[in-house]
This record gives C-alpha cells, structure tokens and sequence, in this order.
C-alpha cells in the first residue's frame, strides 16, 4: 500500500481567479497547514491539525517557518537556448540569428542534446518551477532528450518539436512533408505517456511555409487533446515581416487562424502588439497568452498589456522565456511582471502574480485541473519556500505585518536561493544543500 505523506507549514493555495474574485477572495492561507500526498497527488490539505488528525500514521515533514506553495508553471521558454541565456546586444530576428540558430543547430547530436537537458532540468527544480512548456529543435534528438529527461527526474513536462522549413539555416529547416511526419511519431509515442504532453510547434509564421502550417493544423486537428504552441506579435519588425509574407491574411493572428492553429489549449508567446480583432479572437476561441516580461524587456520587444488582456477574456499565464528571458527564476519573473504593468499604469498585487505564476499558466496550458494549485486530486507539486533565504530578505520579513508583504518581498529579492524543497508527484526531486 503506498504511503501518505504530510508537508506541514505555513500554507499558500487559491480558491480562484485574483482577476475575477479579487486577491483577497482568491487567495488561502494557513499559518500552520499541512498537506498529504499519496500516490503522486494530494489526498488531503487544511489546518494541520485538521489533516494529521485524519492521517495519523503518515510521514510528516515539518518544514517550520517556510512556506509551501504551489511549484511555479513556466508555461513558454526554449531549453535548447539554455547555453545562450544572457547574451548581449540585439532585439528578436538579429538575437534569432546571431545566438540561437547556431545554438540549436547542434541538438542533432544525441549526446549534446541530453547533456543541455540535464542542466535545463537541474535549472528549472533549483528555482522550484515542477511544470515546463518547452520548444525544442527541429531535432528529434532534441525531443527524446527532453521528455526521457522529464520522465526521468518524475516532472510534467510539455513540448515538441519546432517546425521549420524556410527562412532559417539549412541546419535547422525540415520540410512541410518532414515536420509533420517527425512530430506525428514523436506525439504518438510522448502524449499522455506518464506526466509528458506534447505541443504542435510550428516556431513562428515566418520560419513556415504555407504548405507546413497547413501540416501542422492538420497534426494539431488529428491530436485535438495536445497543446499547440508557437508565437505572436512579439516584435514590430516581425509582424511587419508577416504582413509581407502573408498579404492576404487580416493581422499575424489570422496566419495562424486561416491554418487551423487557433482554439483552445494553443498558447501564444509574448502577444505584446496584438489589434482589437486578434484580441477578440483569442477571447471568443479560448486561446491564451504566455506572457515573457524578462524577454520582452531585454530584447526591447515592448509590453504585454496583461491586466487588459484578462479583462477582455483572455487567459495568460506567466512564463520566462529563457534564453531570450534573463532568469530561469519565476520570483524574477514576477518581478518584472511588476515592472511591466507599473510602466502601463497598473499595479499587480503579490497575489496576482503569484496566481500567473501558478494556476494561471497551468489554465493557459490547459491542465490547471491537474497542476497550478494545492487541492485535493491535483497533481502533488509543491515548492518549499525559506522566507529568509538572504540577509535582506531576513531583514525584510522582520517588519513585515501581512501576508501580502511577505509575498511581494520575495516576489522582488528572492532567486533560486530562496527554493528550499522543490517536490514534483509526491516526490522530492530538489533539495537545496546545507550550506546554503
């Protein structure tokens, strides 16, 4: 019989959306809440002495004056641009062409593409992020590696291939016939195997020919259940670009709409510069929006209207957008998601980012029924929180007298420093070392 297992803490969850109930409504906390896990998902969760009364023979974790949230979400970012991060100079189509295409172009190679999954993976459980929405390569390799990676290290993890077949290095071009055909097998043998997903992933409308969007609606048609994932609107010049390739299309969304790539569970990265006609079409579809403020921000892409986008309907949810995104850490991207929406005239509580970061980038991947959130029958990820992982932080906390303090200190000091516990199905799969 498996064994239940008991986090006790202090206990961050939500009861809803903050952007339709508001923070206060949306947000549950216990100061002393525990958390049962049986069998990868959560069985139980409340007051502590509610839960270990109810479970007395279960192994109890008490993890004193941290906190246990939801593991973070990152629902768009590259992990083959991994060995990029942090490279200087350039807005989106020079930085495509300078870094990242001569990057990607090595993941044919079985063992390098394992080796940049390992240490993507290493990342993403040292910041406490339990579920990844990654584009790979035009590769398999690329794939493989990062699903036997996931499966593994025992995380959820979505993903596929990039279709790619003009307007790019000849290294990284397949053919409209070729990209289907290659991710047709590799979401055969990936979708829905143990916690994987995969996404149809034509990279962007202008690095596809007509002939392969036309594939890749047509894969996304015969797997309706997986994600599709590309990106929109990202950058002036691109969408200029997209005009001149596709002339007779209304707007860059139409692209994708006109070649079956637009409906429920696709996700748009970064969707910054959109018309009121794209707007209406993501909301009235069910579409959603990553939003990626560190990229946007460091590539001088500009500034994703989030609170305007849920307010018309659409769903967002948080990403990093790593390599072109600065940090594999969600507390900095909450960060600049702050910073984003300040600039804008609007100010995101702690509680609204946080929820970005978890349950609202689960329900723009459309699993928010399986992960994003500590209840009972979801998924049991679960990131372990020291609320004073730093000197300032330390000195932070001692004058703060709300809850809404103690998330936004850590929302603008905290970094991979402050994730204790990362916990992925019930299971630890990162603990930070002692001399920490």
């Amino acid at each position: 019989m498996t064994e239940t297992t008991i986090l006790r803490g202090r206990l961050l969850r939500f009861a809803g959306d903050p952007f339709e109930i508001g923070a206060e409504a949306a947000l549950v906390y216990d100061e002393d809440g525990a958390v049962a896990m049986r069998g990868g998902l959560i069985v139980d969760i409340g007051s502590a002495a509610m839960v270990l009364a109810d479970h007395p023979d279960a192994e109890v974790s008490h993890v004193g004056e941290a906190l246990i949230a939801p593991g973070f979400v990152d629902c768009h970012l590259h992990y083959p641009q991994t060995a990029v991060i942090a490279s200087y100079g350039a807005q989106l189509l020079e930085w495509l062409n300078t870094f990242t295409f001569p990057e990607e172009s090595r993941f044919g190679d079985p063992d390098y593409a394992r080796a940049a999954a390992v240490t993507f993976f290493d990342e993403q459980l040292r910041n406490g992020t339990t579920t990844a929405c990654s584009f790979c390569t035009i590769h398999p390799e690329s794939v493989e590696a990062y699903f036997i990676e996931a499966t593994r290290r025992g995380v959820r993890a979505v993903g596929g291939k990039v279709m790619m077949d003009r307007n790019a290095p000849d290294t990284l071009c397949d053919t409209a016939q070729s990209g289907y055909d290659d991710s047709k097998l590799l979401a055969d043998k990936w979708h829905g195997t143990g916690r994987a997903l995969y996404a149809v992933t034509p990279r962007f409308a202008p690095t596809s020919s007509e002939a392969q969007l036309e594939a890749a609606g047509a894969l996304w048609a015969e797997h309706p259940d997986c994600v599709m994932q590309t990106h929109l609107s990202e950058n002036h010049a691109e969408i200029a670009w997209v005009g001149e390739l596709f002339p007779g299309c209304p707007d860059y969304l139409g692209v994708y709409e006109k070649y079956g790539l637009l409906g429920p569970r696709a996700i748009f990265g970064h969707a910054i510069h959109l018309t009121p006609r794209e707007i209406d079409r993501l909301a009235k579809v069910g579409a959603s929006v990553a939003h990626c403020p560190t990229s946007n921000q460091f590539l001088g892409s500009g500034e994703c209207d989030v609170a305007g986008l849920m307010r018309r309907g659409v769903d967002v949810g948080l990403a990093s957008d790593v390599g072109g995104g600065t940090s594999f850490s969600m507390f900095q991207t909450m960060k600049a998601a702050y910073e984003v929406a300040q600039r804008r005239g609007i100010s995101l509580s702690p509680v609204h980012l946080w929820w970005l970061a978890t349950s609202g980038a689960a329900r723009a991947l459309g699993i928010d029924g399986k992960i994003g959130n500590l209840a009972v029958g979801m998924e049991a990820d679960a990131v372990v929180i020291d609320l004073a992982s730093t000197p300032l932080i330390r000195h932070r906390m001692a004058r703060a007298e709300t809850l809404s303090e103690v998330m936004f200190a850590q929302i603008v000091l905290a970094d991979d420093r402050a994730v204790k516990t990362t916990i992925s199905g019930g299971k630890v799969v990162y603990d930070r070392p002692e001399s920490n």
